[in-house]
């Protein structure tokens, strides 16, 4: 686990209950190899439970028989629990897990008692190892639910004996001092896979239309074969060989066989990996048999250092013929694994991982600095139009995250569209009970109702506009399809949230906006890229390949803008404003139909001038991955980091999530990959810049009893906040500013301790399903003074949309901690 150099303080809070199914069991299958138990059926980025045999259990308190070993007996009737009696021992509590030797352990899995009883259930927690039982390293920190469902903690791999668990508070939100376990479990799983950008691949022999580099070209439907027409068709062993151009750590090997829907044929049974950095003197890393199905298969080994690698195919997992193929491969990275620790800093670094009591679908964030998230009626699950949405607050100065159940706005927030209003509220529209309109209040920390929408949406765009009203359109997830069995094509409407009322706008013509998607009119009006801009109107950048103009004077125009170059629908891709002042907006990724299909890497630049006029497109380099389902957030210096996603867009599946980020240099036009995540973020993910310059990333997941909930969050220092030593880079600071309340085109005097360079304003953003329309960023040249710098907002409110606003200092490229300034438009 890396050094904790930003480390969140933790502060004792209290939540309250939510209501979330009972999970099923996971059981994975084992095998043996060479004297280590792992998975033979893995997905790409999962972790399971060590063998627990000779591992003990002590705890700081017991009561009776309900011994701490209990933890760890494989019977979730029993449990181990805190005294209350013939005294009540205060909180915290704690309880050890001794595995009696190190382990590369990545995970921590909690079973609450299962019983009808909630007491002892854990709230507010930290998870820290140990090596000798000493000197103790912080791993994750956050909030438990109180549900029945297990409780797993993902981190980055660290070598451990002892694994415990601290708890402050209950997690019922009494003020009871129980603490209370059925199971804990310690897990173990493949690091993050390499990037294969420089890979040069080959193979014994392959069939015509079938060569080796597709089975690492990032799509699940393209394979390498070996022949299968012709006579005398080559036998074992089939080799298939990778050169990295360099010598990397591996610590595992994954593949992905040919998936169902193109017949089993090829599908690797026993097998042999090797490595060499000679490629005449091979030596073995593992060795076995796959199962004959289309499961991603992932084998795990001690770290070798080596630039070669290959997989050697003994037989065909079904005796078919003597073939052998393979949709994807993957080696891992054992980077982490004591070989180079910590990560390096120029590549950024990522926190410890901050538990969550929902899945946090949604985000927004709030001018307080904290961030408010949320789910559905359920912390981990969804159903359609149940009236409340469970909510949770995270506070990044002091580590807090705090439960809240919604329900005086009978709204189940599930799939909204989002936006700030001009004084900083949180506008969540539709979704699960599809007409809503719910509005919260930072100062009052309450939700409130708003107007019903005249159409009912869910998945539907919305932007804030330059005169503060918000305007949206689309939505056929939640409803009714629009076009068809009585129900009207979601046109355009319009929020005015001074007057709380919804006008229709038919004149902004949704058909303009559809996309191919497989799935017909359920898809084809799901998310648009919306973009406020001059003159009240807005953009619509995507995720269509046509782009459009929507003039909101009278009942509305749309205007076709062209097509967003060569670039196809992209649905869950993403666009970003990082340059309101030049009008320039970068998108990248998705996937031409919203699910079951491959991702793209591309990447444009679309700059905008005037409202309604020419829009032109630039096509960059292509990200290094794929990605549908990501997230992107702009940063104080104009760069783009792109998060999370997958290279086949598939709901609740972490299966091909890619786990580097990138970092888009728009002086450059270059991406860089950075430092992996310890978690996948995936269809249900979020992502927002923080106020002191760093990114938030989490959730993904919302399935229920699926494997990919994900209830947990990780914050991202980018590499700016480092020196090139990796050490914390010294930042400039902000201590005054004239005025935190100004007008567009208002100048601002501002106090610095010591000297900077330039300044930038980003607008506070919110998040759910790869959209966040709210961020966008203005580069600010200062004016020196004899007390500091002048800035002046851009007076264009089309630019500077109304609402609450990051301001930072930058210096030598590294950000101050911001100042929230709240902008007010002027009419137009």
């Amino acid at each position: 686990m890396l050094a904790s150099t930003y480390s969140l303080i933790f502060a004792l809070f209290s939540v309250t209950v939510d209501c979330s199914p009972l999970p099923k069991a996971l059981v994975p299958r084992l095998q043996q190899l060479d004297g280590e138990t792992v998975p033979d059926r893995f997905a790409f980025n999962d972790a399971v439970p060590l063998a627990r045999t000779g591992w003990t259990a002590v705890a700081d308190s017991i009561q009776g028989g309900d011994v701490a070993n209990r933890v760890l007996d494989g019977n979730a009737n029993t449990l181990w629990h805190s005294e209350y009696t013939p005294a009540l021992k205060a909180l915290p509590h704690t309880i050890t897990i001794d595995m009696k030797k190190n382990n590369w352990i990545n995970g921590f899995a909690y079973l609450p008692r299962q019983d009808s009883s909630n007491n002892g259930n854990i709230g507010q927690h930290t998870i820290q190892v140990s090596k000798d039982n000493t000197n103790w390293q912080q791993v994750a920190l956050g909030t438990y639910g109180n549900t029945k469902l297990e409780k797993k903690t993902l981190f980055s791999s660290v070598q451990a004996r002892y694994v415990r668990i601290t708890a402050y508070t209950e997690a019922q939100g009494t003020n009871l001092a129980y603490t209370s376990a059925a199971e804990i479990n310690i897990l173990s799983g493949p690091d993050p896979i390499l990037p294969r950008d420089t890979w040069k691949v080959s193979a014994d022999s392959a069939q015509a239309g079938n060569a080796a580099d597709l089975a690492i070209d990032g799509d699940v439907d393209t394979k390498w074969h070996t022949p299968f027409t012709g006579g005398n068709l080559p036998g074992y062993p089939h080799t298939f060989t990778i050169d990295q151009g360099a010598v990397t750590a591996v610590s595992g090997f994954s593949y992905l066989p040919r998936p169902d829907a193109s017949g089993p044929n090829g599908r690797v049974g026993k097998y042999i990996i090797q490595y060499t950095n000679n490629t005449n003197t091979w030596a073995d890393a593992a060795s076995g048999t796959w199962v004959d199905d289309s499961n991603p298969k992932t084998v795990t080994f001690p770290v070798h250092w080596a630039r070669y690698w290959r997989l050697r195919a003994l037989s065909e997992a079904g005796n078919r013929g003597p073939w052998a193929s393979a949709a994807e491969i993957n080696l891992h990275d054992g980077s982490s694994k004591g070989v180079k620790t910590p990560l390096p800093a120029s590549l950024g670094q990522w926190s410890e991982t901050i538990d969550f009591p929902i899945v946090p679908v949604a985000a927004a964030v709030l001018s307080n600095g904290k961030v408010v998230t949320w789910s559905a009626q359920w912390a981990d699950s969804f159903g359609g139009g149940t009236g409340q949405t469970q909510t949770a607050i995270f506070d990044p100065a002091t580590g807090k995250v705090s439960q809240k159940i919604v329900t005086n706005t009978k709204h189940d927030m599930f799939c909204p569209g989002i936006s700030m209003t001009a004084d900083g509220k949180v506008v969540v529209t539709g979704g699960n009970d599809a007409a809503k309109t719910s509005i919260y209040t930072v100062a009052s920390d309450a939700w409130a109702s708003g107007a019903n929408m005249q159409i009912k949406r869910g998945y539907q765009g919305q932007a804030t506009l330059s005169d503060g009203r918000i305007f949206t359109i689309g939505g056929s997830w939640s409803g009714g399809y629009g076009g068809q069995d009585g129900t009207p094509f979601k046109n355009g409407e319009i929020y005015s949230p001074g007057a709380n009322k919804w006008t229709l706008l038919p004149g902004a013509n949704v058909k303009k906006i559809l996309t191919q998607d497989a799935q017909g009119p359920f898809r084809t009006d799901n998310h648009a890229w919306l973009f406020g801009w001059k003159g009240g109107f807005a953009f619509q950048a995507g995720p269509s390949k046509q782009m459009n103009w929507f003039d909101m004077r009278g009942d509305g125009v749309t205007t076709s803008a062209g097509n967003r170059g060569d670039d196809n629908d992209a649905m869950n891709g993403n666009a970003i404003m990082y340059d309101a002042v030049a009008g320039k907006i970068l998108t990248i990724g998705g996937a031409k139909d919203y699910q079951e299909t491959t991702a793209t890497a591309n990447a444009h630049i679309i700059t905008l001038g005037g409202q309604g006029g020419a829009v032109s497109v630039t096509k960059l380099t292509s990200m290094k991955y794929a990605r549908s389902f990501a997230n992107s957030v702009v940063l104080p210096d104009g760069k783009v980091l792109i998060m999370g996603g997958q290279h086949f867009a598939k709901p609740f599946s972490d299966d091909t999530a890619v786990l580097y980020p990138e970092l888009w240099d728009p002086a450059t036009g270059k991406f860089t990959v950075m430092n992996p995540a310890n978690n996948p973020r995936n269809y249900h993910s979020v992502g927002v810049l923080l106020p002191d310059g760093t990114v938030f990333s989490g959730g993904g997941g919302l399935c229920g009893s699926c494997t990919s909930n994900h209830f947990d969050a990780e914050v991202f220092r980018p590499p700016y906040l480092f020196t090139a030593s990796g050490a914390l880079a010294t930042r400039p600071t902000i201590t005054k500013v004239s005025a935190t309340t100004v007008t567009v085109g208002d100048k601002i005097q501002i106090t610095t301790g010591g000297t900077v360079t330039s300044f930038s304003l980003i607008r506070m953003g919110s998040a759910t399903h790869s959209i966040n329309t709210d961020q966008r960023r203005i580069p600010l040249t200062p004016t020196k003074t004899a007390s500091g710098y002048q800035i002046t907002v851009p007076g264009d409110s089309g630019i500077a949309l109304p609402g609450s606003w990051m301001l930072f200092a930058i210096q030598n490229g590294v950000p101050s901690v911001a100042k929230t300034i709240l902008i007010k438009a002027k009419p137009i």
